[in-house]
């Protein structure tokens, strides 16, 4: 059973092993969608594969679209060379349920997969051409955040993007800089309409995006490199750069998943680390529950995707839907499973809901202490998603989510993900900062965290987290059991304590850090004493 055209000719033998194969004529998919593409997606990786392909391939099922996508890879070339052309554009997305089963399905909808290298003339030049074309309705990304960004940690401007800045938008090399300059072949084709559409789980991402492309048109447009008009395009009603949400978990492909395959008599599923260290596999394995909630604002229109599950509203709802999401509702949660997790030894996410302390610390900070400060976008009901979240998706024991991929960078998600709330409460007249109890539990968490000491009294190694070097040291001076009162702790974590980038808020400005400092003294009691705090206020 091999992964391509040819191989899933013989439909029988893959059925036979319960795969769900593409239910339309791939060849005239595949022609429709090059004479006519509409859609468009930059970033090739796992959550593509298993939510935007996915969502395309059920609706070509259903006969919803007769056309499917186009992607373009712009950071790592080798995954369109050595994972897209040896399969012809086919993937396996393994659908991990929570009841135990797989759902297993031959994803067929991509049509053409290119690098985004402006190096590769022929790539290029056709990718040119896909923006010149009145049909293409709209591109889509999943770059990462950091995919948007022109300068460096220090502030810095990337000295691919200066370069481009100068020489304009015959052969860029920054990744922005090529899809600015795709945008440029569409201006130029007769100022075509097309939504630019960020699915990158960021805040207000499509603003990420326009302020790339706009910064580019505008170093462009000084330095004689393009039309002046070119900026006004990027601005008018023509380019709309929409605001969206996205969930869904993707790790990555699981070898357990991949035994599965193989038994089922799958052949070249081997993996591939490409020189830039990314971990390929012709397979994705991911979870069923699956959020993109998209601004409606398609200036060359869009087909009817409610049809395939994406939801699109206005930009003050999906904004409403964001926060609900990081701030209250999921990611919250996730980092007190990832924070404790971790010093308390466990190396699957899932496994902590069987942990009655870790299960009572994320139901009361989400239900108890999050939801009241909640706003309800209505297009998703804040309390059926903590549901969905702590009864279906972090239990789901299928899921290959660890503690110690979501710990990482948690100095950068302790802002957003509970100094939101923090605030709210402060500035509520119903409300009282000091009812909070938990979250400050997690704070300190963190801190006993830093010591990489777990709760056995066993070093470990802390996730990779920029300011590591910087908050570390603050708590080195820390032994379990010969920790000191509670206003030493404070005058050796005071630094760490007041600084509202990491938290959000003062925690001094607030009246938590006492309570911080408080619990970190029981955290740090001895061996043992995670577990016997957790019991005690949890």
């Amino acid at each position: 059973m091999k992964l391509n055209l040819q191989g899933i000719a013989d439909k029988s033998q893959w059925e036979a092993k319960g795969y769900q194969l593409p239910q339309y004529d791939l060849e005239k998919m595949i022609a429709a969608t090059k004479e006519k593409p509409f859609w468009i997606h930059f970033g090739a990786g796992n959550l593509f594969r298993a939510f935007h392909a996915n969502v395309v391939q059920n609706m070509l099922n259903a006969g919803d679209l007769d056309r499917g996508l186009i992607v373009a890879e712009g950071f790592d070339y080798e995954i369109v060379e050595k994972m897209y052309a040896p399969h012809d554009n086919l993937g396996i997305v393994a659908t991990l349920k929570a009841d135990g089963t797989i759902e297993k399905t031959v994803v067929g909808s991509v049509a053409e997969s290119l690098p985004l290298d402006s190096d590769n003339e022929a790539a290029y030049g056709r990718l040119k051409e896909i923006f010149a074309n009145p049909s293409l309705q709209m591109a889509t990304f999943t770059i990462t955040e950091k995919g948007y960004s022109l300068v460096n940690g220090k502030g810095e401007q990337l000295a691919d993007v200066t370069a481009d800045f100068a020489a304009g938008p015959e052969k860029p090399a920054s990744y922005m800089g090529k899809v600015t300059s795709l945008l440029y072949a569409r201006y130029k084709a007769g100022e075509l309409p097309i939504a630019m559409v960020s699915t990158d789980n960021c805040s207000h991402n499509g603003d990420k995006l326009y302020a790339a492309i706009a910064a580019f048109a505008k170093a462009w447009a000084e330095n004689g490199k393009a039309e002046a008009g070119f900026v006004s395009y990027i601005d008018s009603e023509k380019v709309s750069f929409t605001w969206s949400m996205i969930d869904k978990i993707t790790p990555r492909p699981d070898a357990s998943v991949e035994k599965i395959l193989l038994d089922d008599g799958v052949e070249e599923l081997e993996p591939v680390i490409t020189s830039k260290n990314t971990y390929v596999a012709p397979f994705v394995n991911a979870e069923e529950t699956e959020y993109l909630v998209i601004e409606d604002d398609f200036p060359n229109g869009r087909p009817d995707l409610t049809k395939g599950g994406l939801m699109f509203t206005d930009r003050e709802t999906v904004d409403k839907v964001e926060k609900m999401k990081v701030c209250t509702c999921l990611n919250p949660l996730h980092t007190c499973l990832a924070v404790y997790g971790c010093i308390l030894g466990y190396q699957k996410i899932s496994d902590e809901m069987n942990d009655a302390e870790l299960k009572k610390l994320v139901e009361t900070v989400g239900y108890v202490e999050g939801l009241p400060v909640v706003v309800n976008p209505g297009i998703l009901d804040p309390k059926a998603f903590i549901d969905t979240v702590l009864q279906v998706r972090v239990p789901n024991p299928f899921m290959p989510d660890t503690p110690q991929r979501i710990a990482t960078d948690t100095s950068q998600k302790l802002a957003i993900r509970f100094g939101e709330t923090i605030k709210a409460y402060a500035e509520s007249d119903e409300l009282d900062v000091a009812s909070l109890k938990l979250i400050p539990l997690v704070f300190a968490g963190w801190l006993r965290y830093l010591m990489a000491v777990d709760d056995a009294g066993n070093a470990f190694e802390l996730s990779p987290d920029p300011l590591l070097d910087t908050v570390c040291p603050y708590v080195a001076g820390f032994k379990l059991g010969e920790v000191g009162d509670v206003a030493e702790i404070e005058a050796a974590l005071k630094p760490v304590l007041e600084n509202a980038k990491i938290f959000g808020v003062n925690l001094y400005e607030v009246g938590m850090a006492e309570t911080v400092c408080s619990y970190f003294k029981e955290l740090t009691a001895g061996v043992g004493a995670v577990r016997e705090t957790l019991k005690k206020y949890v």
